[in-house]
């Protein structure tokens, strides 16, 4: 496991925020998301979300579904992890699973699902609920629907699968384990008619985290994402989410905490920003920081070109990556290279 000596890293794109043509936004973004990973980058996050009716933001135009847009970013890159926002409410717990196991073999280990606990105004009335959730009803279903889904990739030992067809056997049931999962919003049997995942299993995203959500984060997250702040309050929450995490059994080190940052395409601000992250990083108030990208090309540039040589320069950001999934990427423990 990374010992934390440097900062992880990543971007949040936005698809569609400049051109919302499919197939001039998709070559768009291939090479943002080519470049980053030449720049070494730990991962990139890719926006989604659901139209709705009546106007407003809810229906600014998002070309791709996020997970397919992963999907086909994989065939394009072979390094920098991908990780897809994938809502609670539009989604089967066991549909989603199987669908985050196979980019995850398409990728070669490098997938990562960013689930939020925010529920997003309107998507509902879409998805056959138009009263929506209660905050405490959505919590509770939101935690009921992540552990599924840890539990349908855990269904499989790693050594499970045999394919042997001259003697018939497809798997060796003594490491296939049943989920047979009955609670109160899901009843879920497995397992997944997939193989396990060549990282062990995708990496979990959480973002949207209200104070009532940091026990179930700290219990099932591999990456927190928070809001920045000031920094003797972040080193507090940093402290404190630390001790959850401990306190659930894990070791501190299994979840990293990144700060949400933005980044204006502005060349001139190379030492602010490397400063500021600097000084987050070394107050030990986060692992490091999920960079959003405005819509400006030149952004991704900027932190590329001018940024990260700086990072680099003050030993806070490693030269190149480390291994070949997005786990090694993180400092995680799990398979393939790990």
């Amino acid at each position: 496991m990374d010992n934390g000596a440097t900062m992880h890293l990543a971007v949040l794109l936005f698809p569609g925020t400049i051109d919302p043509s499919p197939g001039r936004e998709f070559s768009r973004l291939a090479g943002l998301v080519q470049k980053a990973e030449a720049a070494g980058l730990d991962m990139v996050l890719l926006a989604d979300s659901a139209p709705a009716s009546g106007g407003g933001a809810a229906n600014s135009p998002m070309p791709f579904e996020a997970t397919t847009l992963l999907a086909a970013l994989a065939t394009v890159t072979s390094r920098i992890g991908l990780v897809a926002a994938a809502s609670t409410i539009a989604h089967q717990p066991y549909n989603l699973a199987r669908r985050f196991a196979s980019l995850d073999i398409i990728s070669h280990g490098r997938s990562g699902w960013n689930a939020t606990m925010a529920q997003a105004p309107r998507e509902t009335a879409n998805f056959s609920r138009p009263e929506g959730f209660s905050p405490d009803d959505f919590r509770r279903r939101s935690e009921e629907y992540i552990g599924i889904v840890q539990g349908l990739w855990q269904g499989w030992d790693a050594d499970a699968l045999l394919f042997d067809q001259s003697g018939g056997r497809f798997h060796d049931p003594g490491k296939m384990h049943l989920l047979d999962h009955k609670g109160e919003f899901f009843s879920v049997r497995g397992p997944l008619n997939i193989a396990r995942s060549p990282q062990d299993t995708p990496v979990l995203v959480l973002s949207g985290l209200s104070v009532s959500d940091l026990d179930i984060a700290a219990r099932t997250a591999d990456v927190i994402l928070l809001d920045d702040g000031p920094i003797d309050g972040a080193k507090a929450r940093y402290e404190e989410l630390k001790r959850r995490v401990a306190t659930c059994g894990r070791e501190p080190n299994a979840v990293r905490l990144l700060t949400n940052i933005s980044l204006v395409a502005d060349g001139t601000a190379k030492p602010t920003i490397a400063d500021s992250m600097e000084k987050g990083f070394r107050a030990k108030s986060c692992d490091g920081f999920n960079i959003q990208m405005p819509a400006q090309l030149s952004a991704l540039e900027d932190l590329v070109d001018l940024v990260l040589p700086e990072m680099r320069r003050r030993g806070l950001f490693r030269e190149s990556y480390r291994g070949a999934t997005l786990r090694s990427h993180l400092g995680l423990t799990g398979g393939g290279d790990q």
